[in-house]
């Protein structure tokens, strides 16, 4: 990489320390500003949009082998350079929604609803990363944050706290 670069490895390493390090640049630069934050006039637009966007990102080998390799090597500092933009741009859209005067879901139950299954299909299975189904994410999202009960049984959260 660095002879391609036309300087000598020990640079590279004096500049980021790692490869990890380098990746991690790399993602973070790569990731940000790179999808628009929608704005569609309501959440479920927003929302569908964002994902159907991001579904056709993480689609592209180039970006799918960026992320697999700054995970891979990068370990938590990896995913962060990965997922920072990403969570950034949710919220967002999100505060956008609470502007508006409407109740929205939580950063942190979007990204899980959103966020998560994408990057979880796209890294570790075979499977298509189709608008229909992100629109599905956003769906089930919105239907759980409109009265649907959510919330997990006392007996799961007892064995996951043992």
């Amino acid at each position: 990489m660095a002879s391609r670069a036309g300087v000598h490895a020990t640079t590279v390493y004096r500049r980021w320390g790692s490869i990890a390090e380098l990746l991690a640049d790399v993602a973070t630069s790569r990731f940000s500003g790179d999808i628009v934050v929608p704005d569609t006039g309501t959440l479920r637009g927003d929302l569908e949009r964002y994902a159907s966007d991001l579904a056709k990102d993480l689609c592209d080998p180039d970006t799918l082998a960026l992320v697999r390799a700054t995970i891979g090597t990068g370990g938590e500092q990896g995913a962060a350079a990965c997922r920072g933009e990403r969570q950034q741009q949710l919220e967002a859209i999100l505060e956008r929604e609470q502007a508006r005067g409407r109740e929205r879901p939580t950063l942190e139950r979007t990204t899980d609803a959103i966020l998560a299954p994408l990057y979880y299909r796209a890294v570790f299975t075979n499977e298509p990363l189709t608008s229909g189904w992100a629109y599905d994410l956003v769906s089930h999202l919105l239907s759980d944050e409109n009265g649907a009960d959510t919330a997990p049984d006392s007996a799961s959260d007892s064995l996951l706290a043992d």
